[in-house]
């Protein structure tokens, strides 16, 4: 519904002929609407710009000034002009002429143009597309700027999100150094209870300390401040030291993994730390979202179609649906499934895995099926891509 104290659409009227701009404004006015004239080409262009009109309705041949056409295609030109530019872009034109041939038809649509009406016009079938093509571009306009105020406050979490994170980063490390003096025996023996106790805390706020440093990344990276750390890795060596990290906690898990690194596999360049993440935090995935003795299986093979380096992270835990496939690679996002455990998660893990495969110039993806383990494939090139 219109708002009744909005003022009435302004319609921009551009055409060399007095009597012609005199009948349309006559008729316009009895329709309701408001009217700016042009009587040229570069005129028309700069009422456009400078009244930011609601509809434009151009005649075809206007003197073309310093548009560089002629004036048979003045109208046109003017049209292109409005459309190319953001600020403009969304205004509906109608192109009023006497002519009625078919080039000129196909002329309007390729600048643009949204309607075309032949002289003499009936009033009535005028009134009726002015009032079709307004009323798509405020439901365009009113699209728009819930998007804009979407993505504003998008803007104001993230931000929000980016300072407390900052501010749980400092006293979590302390109170991880605390709990580390005090298993290492500083402040007196502890029994074997409290060792276990301590040691389950320790291991849950250094969880939560890399969900701040994944916060963090994501943040560095959408923002393509991320400078990569590159060196050379080799396929075999990087797995062999993922597994040997995350050793202790796969036997808490009672989780058992396996590697497997093809002849083929080459070196390639990376960020180390980022990639041992990709893993780690693919690792993780699989832990939580499956129950007890999950067996994972870390794979590397040579990729044929980018010459690079294809990763495989697999597991025999619950699978995810194929309408998930998708959704889980975005941020604060989770697959729900009935056959999974119930979990408490950011949904922010494979986020940074795309994000950082992604810095790479590579690419991540799943294959799974509900109740048939998952497979998280990604590849990275030999060489990463250079930021601009």
């Amino acid at each position: 519904m219109a708002d009744p104290a909005a003022p009435a659409p302004l319609i921009l009227v551009a055409d060399d002929v007095p009597a012609n701009v005199e009948l349309l404004c006559d008729q316009l006015a009895t329709l309701g609407y408001r009217v700016e004239t042009a009587t040229d080409g570069p005129s028309a262009v700069d009422a456009c710009f400078a009244k930011k009109p609601d509809l434009c309705i151009l005649d075809v041949s206007m003197p073309a000034g310093s548009l560089g056409v002629d004036d048979r295609s003045t109208g046109f030109e003017v049209c292109r002009r409005i459309k190319r530019d953001p600020r403009t872009a969304r205004i509906p034109v109608i192109f009023v002429t006497a002519l009625n041939d078919t080039t000129d038809r196909v002329k309007a649509i390729e600048a643009g143009g949204d309607d075309f009406l032949t002289k003499p016009h009936n009033r009535q079938i005028l009134g009726a597309r002015l009032r079709s093509l307004l009323r798509l571009k405020f439901a365009t306009d009113a699209l728009e700027e819930s998007y804009r105020k979407l993505r504003e406050l998008e803007k104001v979490r993230d931000d929000l999100m980016k300072m407390i994170v900052h501010d749980l980063k400092s006293p979590l490390t302390s109170v991880l150094a605390a709990l580390e003096m005090v298993l290492d025996g500083d402040f007196g023996a502890i029994s074997d209870s409290q060792r276990r106790a301590l040691g389950d805390a320790e291991a849950k706020a250094e969880d939560l300390l890399a969900l701040i440093e994944d916060l963090l990344e994501v943040a560095r990276i959408e923002e393509t401040s991320i400078q990569l750390d590159v060196q050379a890795i080799a396929p075999a060596a990087l797995l062999t030291e993922v597994l040997h990290e995350w050793g202790m906690r796969l036997a808490q898990e009672e989780a058992s993994a396996t590697m497997d690194v093809a002849d083929d596999a080459p070196v390639f360049h990376a960020d180390k730390g980022l990639v041992k993440r990709v893993f780690s935090n693919l690792i993780q995935n699989a832990l939580t979202h499956s129950p007890r003795n999950v067996k994972i299986w870390l794979r590397a093979r040579h990729d044929g179609a980018t010459d690079g380096v294809l990763f495989t992270v697999a597991d025999n835990g619950p699978g995810i649906p194929k309408e998930y496939h998708e959704i889980i690679f975005r941020k604060f996002e989770q697959a729900k499934t009935p056959s999974a455990p119930r979990v408490r998660s950011s949904g922010l893990g494979l986020a940074f895995c795309k994000l950082a495969v992604e810095a790479h110039g590579g690419r991540i993806w799943v294959q799974s099926e509900e109740g048939k383990g998952s497979q998280f494939h990604f590849t990275l090139p030999v060489h990463p891509r250079r930021s601009d």
